[in-house]
């Protein structure tokens, strides 16, 4: 019973962390309007929050060895649900920017820790069930996030989706304190590295501000992207050949000498971000030119976390019992799958057609973070484990923020794209375009009106070419990502967390 509320414990902090990236997407705009700003502005909400988390997550290893992982997670979740008080309780936008920027700051820790500390105190035989179940819920919790915070701005207020971690949060961090306090990790007395700490600040949050603002400010056309461009480029290249020569680096870039974790790292942020992109573009086609509404929206796409649901013991002992690569390049292909069958829709497309398409991406959502996550640290030593997790994790996290920004700018000029040509063909000198004009005026529309009705034709198939085209692009990326799944090392030992293949 205890490592069944352990379980619950952690998890649930987890979901928290990963559905609060996503549940302020769809409450922009009411938060831009209770607070007097636009909606551009109000996407300061997202880009603050996910700079303070890209800063701190790389800072994993360092706090867990410096004061414990059981209290970095303790301090990390209780402090995580009373910001998120603060941020429902704003005022004024700056106050809720400087809020979200620290929400994201302490929720850092949360996921490479929740993921550490519940493999180490599951039985060696149960550990690829736990973290099996522990993935399913990094993926699903963002499908989650824009059906319940479009649920909650709706129909209550946008507050709520700030006041709903309050407690969660505490409610976790009891539960973990209380079961944990006894099993505190070792603690090492290392110093600050100072230096990398100002670097990876600067680099990323420069990085990450040009990724989520660059769309608006028209990209490197504007002298503060350029700036940040600068800023983070040479940050960046600083950072890394200072911690390859730091006696004690902030983040130990030398793990990357390992084979396995250096490809795993880079497949996962790269399918992650392609994933991500992928799962926020389908919401914002669907409400923004086929008018769903955001719940709907969200219901359209939630059923790729139902196959992951009911496949997570099956998954668990297929990972004990077989090797893992044929695993990971069967979650690719079904990906990829997946993303070619979507490029076959039109604008005719139902509920039931979308809804199916997300669900066979579901299969691969069964067999993809467990055994990357598996096969990237089987031959990384027990010490090396939290510096290597908090890494990885946030090349992870940082990549499906990327994703979000690259792939919703590439589908807004994709779909400005289609419009120009499409637009090229209505003219009354065209056949069909004249035929659809005069049906539109024998129905009573002036012929103002019936060039605005054709207008918005054209932007709704326009969008429909452009998610296509996003999609088909995706769909062979992960084509691609396939070639890197037979240069992955044979699992032939692993560290503790993970229970060895039987059959490799």
């Amino acid at each position: 019973m205890p490592l069944v509320i352990l379980t619950i414990s952690l998890s649930l902090c987890t979901f928290m962390q990963v559905l609060d990236y996503s549940i302020a997407n769809v409450a922009i705009p009411y938060i831009a309007g209770g607070l007097a700003v636009s909606d551009n502005d109000g996407t300061w909400v997202i880009t603050c929050f996910a700079v303070g988390n890209a800063i701190c997550l790389p800072l994993t290893g360092w706090l867990a060895s410096r004061f414990g992982s059981v209290r970095v997670m303790f301090l990390s979740t209780l402090l995580f649900s009373i910001i998120s008080w603060l941020c429902g309780a704003a005022v004024t936008f700056p106050m809720l920017v400087v809020s979200r920027f620290a929400q994201g700051l302490v929720a850092g820790p949360l996921i490479p820790l929740s993921q550490s500390l519940l493999l180490q105190n599951y039985p060696k035989k149960q550990r690829n069930l736990a973290l099996t179940l522990w993935s399913i819920i990094v993926v699903v919790a963002p499908v989650v996030g824009p059906i319940l915070g479009g649920w909650i701005t709706y129909d209550y207020s946008w507050p709520w989706i700030f006041y709903i971690n309050v407690p969660i949060g505490f409610i976790s961090a009891f539960l973990t304190l209380r079961l944990l306090k006894d099993r505190e990790t070792e603690k090492v007395k290392s110093p600050v590295d100072w230096t990398g700490l100002i670097l990876l600040a600067a680099g990323i949050g420069a990085l990450q501000v040009l990724l989520d603002q660059g769309q608006q400010m028209d990209w490197f056309r504007n002298n503060f992207i350029r700036c940040l461009g600068v800023i983070s480029v040479v940050s960046l290249i600083i950072l890394v050949i200072w911690e390859l020569t730091h006696k004690y680096p902030l983040i130990d870039l030398r793990l990357l000498k390992n084979r396995n974790y250096a490809i795993g790292t880079f497949v996962t942020a790269i399918s992650y971000m392609v994933l991500f992109g992928a799962i926020v573009i389908t919401p914002l086609w669907l409400q923004d030119y086929m008018g769903y509404t955001a719940t709907w929206a969200g219901l359209a796409i939630a059923p790729m976390g139902i196959i992951p649901f009911f496949a997570l013991y099956p998954v668990a002992k297929l990972m004990s019992r077989m090797s893992l690569k044929p695993l990971i390049a069967l979650s690719f292909a079904s990906y990829g799958l997946s993303l070619f069958y979507f490029t076959t829709f039109t604008t005719d497309v139902s509920f039931a057609e979308i809804a199916i398409s997300r669900l066979y991406l579901g299969i691969g959502i069964c067999f993809y973070l467990p055994p990357l996550m598996a096969i990237s640290m089987a031959h990384l030593p027990n010490e090396k484990l939290s510096s290597a997790t908090g890494i990885y994790h946030f090349f992870r996290i940082f990549a499906g923020g990327a994703g979000t920004s690259l792939f919703v700018t590439l589908w807004e000029q994709r779909t400005i794209f289609h419009h120009s040509n499409l637009t090229a063909f209505i003219s009354p000198y065209i056949d069909n375009a004249k035929i659809m004009l005069q049906s539109l005026v024998n129905k009573g529309f002036t012929e103002r009106q019936s060039l605005a009705e054709l207008d918005v034709i054209t932007n709704v198939q326009s969008s429909m070419l452009a998610t296509n085209d996003v999609f088909w692009a995706s769909g062979w990326i992960f084509a691609l990502l396939l070639v890197f799944v037979f240069f992955f090392k044979k699992r032939d030992r692993l560290p503790s967390e993970v229970q060895p293949a039987e059959n490799q």
